[in-house]
């Protein structure tokens, strides 16, 4: 099937037999048109796939997806580099089969990874790439295969066939829907904010956030590489907040069983510069001389979560513990 422009499909697969049919074929038309092959998927079905491509599987790049899909903004990171060095190396294009991992996340996490299966859209809606992604009805929640059909424009059927998701939901709709969900998820009750460590800042005082976020993190057992980056995340939200969120604000830094979570809360200006539709979630056009804060962030947190308006910001740093 000859396609142009970007390509986002999902297959909902309930058999190996199912996830083959939906794959083999794909994957023969890409390496007939020259296309980097990536397959990011459950080591079983690496086993399947291979075995079925026989001699031509050395052609494709096999991952485990759990060596992959770790965090959703990190993911997305991955994806562009990846996809930016084959275009540099003479890809016409590149195919990916991506199978993210849903089982063991919290609901959070799911809900987190659900709006990065929509942003996916937005992030190479200018590429040429074609990404695909199984879904496995036996194991999945039924909400994950609903959602599926909500942030795929195509269904991918049988071997060359597809159809036009009727349930496809505009990313900006789906991220509105994932901010909503996710205040009734993440709202911290009055005893965390109590137990809290809170630490004010303004323009020219911010060392003293660097201190207190890396005595925070040393003293919760967080291994020292990502000690750095949860003071580098904070540091640079911190400044962001004192640039655009009125000079000054506070720090607030507190643990949960699965998380250390540092929450920065500036001021407000009163107004508030055009803020992105999607903040710090896309990679920034590497010349542009802004916007790379928010994306530096959530590249070194594990989760990020954002209110920001002209009264006032909050935005939430998440580290696994």
């Amino acid at each position: 099937m000859t396609r142009t422009g970007f390509v986002h499909q999902a297959l909902c697969y309930g058999a190996d037999e199912e996830f083959l049919e939906g794959t083999l074929g794909y994957v023969h038309e890409g390496l007939e048109a020259g296309d980097a092959l990536l397959a990011v998927i459950a080591g079983d079905n690496i086993g399947l796939l291979r075995d079925a491509l026989g001699g031509v599987a050395r052609e494709v790049e096999f991952i485990d997806c759990l060596d992959w899909y770790h965090y959703p903004s990190r993911t997305l990171g991955q994806y562009h580099a990846y996809c930016t060095a084959r275009e540099q190396d003479g890809a016409r294009r590149v195919r990916v089969i991506g199978e993210p991992v849903w089982t063991g996340r919290t609901t959070f996490e799911v809900r987190e990874w659900m709006r990065y299966e929509s942003l996916l859209n937005i992030a190479f809606a200018e590429s040429g790439h074609w990404i695909l992604c199984p879904y496995d009805t036996r194991a999945l929640p039924d909400e994950v295969i609903s959602t599926a059909r909500r942030t795929h424009p195509e269904l991918a059927v049988g071997e060359s066939g597809l159809l036009h998701s009727d349930r496809y939901e505009a990313p900006a709709d789906f991220y509105a829907e994932c901010d909503e969900a996710e205040r009734e998820l993440v709202e911290p009750g009055a005893r965390t904010r109590r137990a809290a460590t809170e630490v004010a800042f303004e323009r020219g005082r911010t060392a003293v956030v660097r201190a207190a976020a890396t005595e925070f993190a040393r003293g919760r057992a967080l291994a020292e590489g990502r000690v750095q980056d949860l003071v580098v995340a904070v540091h640079e939200t911190v400044l962001n907040a004192i640039r655009f969120g009125g000079g000054s604000g506070v720090l607030r830094l507190w643990s949960e069983p699965e998380y250390l979570i540092c929450e920065i809360a500036d001021v407000g200006y009163g107004r508030l510069p055009r803020v992105p539709a999607f903040p710090g979630h896309l990679p920034p056009a590497p010349r542009t001389v802004s916007g790379h804060g928010l994306w530096v962030v959530r590249q070194l947190s594990d989760l990020m979560t954002e209110r920001l308006g002209p009264d006032g910001s909050v935005v939430r740093l998440y580290f696994r513990r």
